[in-house]
């Protein structure tokens, strides 16, 4: 969530020094919008040891806003994230017809399916592009903001893990609400039904393969944040100025994970929310696979990312002070 948050939060709060994330985002998520470009001088000024000192910083502003919203502000915060709850669930719903339409002429055409399990997922891409430019709060990006924060001491992880809870909840209730939209019509009926109970079934099949079958839903859960807020680092690194250019990102990283069946924790939510209403299932089972995927999403997305990418550019450890002394002298000598 990035610039536009950062100038709301700055006029409606003086005393405020910065404002919001996303990639979660404009958005990602997460109350957030794009960051700043760099300028030529900024670019240059970029250590040759800490690539990625643009993206912390912006992380670490665009953390300061949610903060603030979760705290002073928690009706807006929750609109934001229910508003990226009902934007997953709606291209999830399209998701699932563009299988159905296209399975429907699998006999046909044996060649029909496999193209429309692409166009669906490419489909399914622009979801993250809707959340972001509408400056929507969305869980699993927001692991990467604050994992940054709390390495950086910007967030105790008490905080951190609350502002996470309150983004949970507002995407549920955003997914409830086109839940319950799509069961008022026929959009979730027929095939459109079958396909979405085959991807039930097949998620709660986790849990009925023993460890194995967990080991799975995890590893999925990991790759799927790590594709997205991959991402979201591209977005907010401050190396991209063109639009065009974050929204191809944004698209090919959700095809990954569509593509591939990983499993990201709001989808999976919304998808239960949305089935449930239709037909019965194993709710207990459920929350435990939307658990677990949460868990291998903040690996993926807060690890792997978030924490991963602050220890690289992490300027005060006493290896990288080092490391810059040496440079500057070699760049002193240089010149001399």
């Amino acid at each position: 969530m990035g610039l536009f948050l950062y100038e709301a939060c700055k006029k409606g709060f003086p005393t405020m020094a910065h404002s919001s994330h996303a990639a979660e985002s404009r958005h990602v998520s997460d109350a957030s919008a794009a960051p700043a470009q760099a300028t030529p001088r900024e670019a240059a000024a970029t250590h040759p040891l800490f690539p990625g000192r643009k993206f912390i910083s912006t992380v670490l502003s665009v953390l300061e806003g949610k903060e603030t919203m979760s705290g002073r502000m928690i009706g807006i915060y929750l609109q934001r994230a229910a508003m990226a709850g009902f934007i997953l669930g709606l291209f999830y719903t399209t998701f699932f017809t563009l299988l159905a339409r296209f399975g429907a002429v699998g006999d046909a055409a044996p060649w029909m399916p496999v193209v429309g399990r692409v166009l669906a997922c490419l489909t399914f891409g622009w979801s993250l592009i809707l959340i972001y430019y509408t400056n929507s709060e969305l869980l699993t990006s927001n692991m990467m903001v604050v994992s940054v924060g709390a390495y950086h001491h910007r967030i105790r992880w008490s905080h951190a893990l609350r502002l996470l809870a309150l983004c949970l909840i507002g995407n549920l209730i955003g997914g409830l609400i086109i839940a319950v939209l799509v069961r008022a019509s026929t959009l979730g009926s027929g095939d459109v039904l079958a396909q979405m109970q085959a991807t039930v079934e097949g998620k709660l099949a986790y849990l009925d393969a023993g460890l194995p079958g967990v080991l799975d839903l995890l590893a999925r859960g990991i790759l799927c944040n790590f594709c997205i807020n991959a991402g979201m680092l591209m977005a907010y690194n401050g190396k991209i100025s063109e639009d065009i250019t974050k929204c191809a990102i944004m698209i090919v990283v959700v095809f990954l994970f569509a593509y591939l069946g990983l499993e990201h924790s709001v989808a999976t939510s919304v998808l239960f929310l949305i089935y449930g209403l239709h037909a019965g299932f194993d709710i207990v089972a459920g929350v435990i696979v939307v658990a677990l995927t949460i868990v291998g999403n903040f690996i993926g997305g807060g690890l792997l990312i978030g924490i991963n990418y602050a220890v690289m550019n992490d300027e005060h450890t006493p290896s990288a002070e080092a490391g810059a002394a040496e440079i500057e002298q070699h760049q002193r000598q240089q010149q001399g």
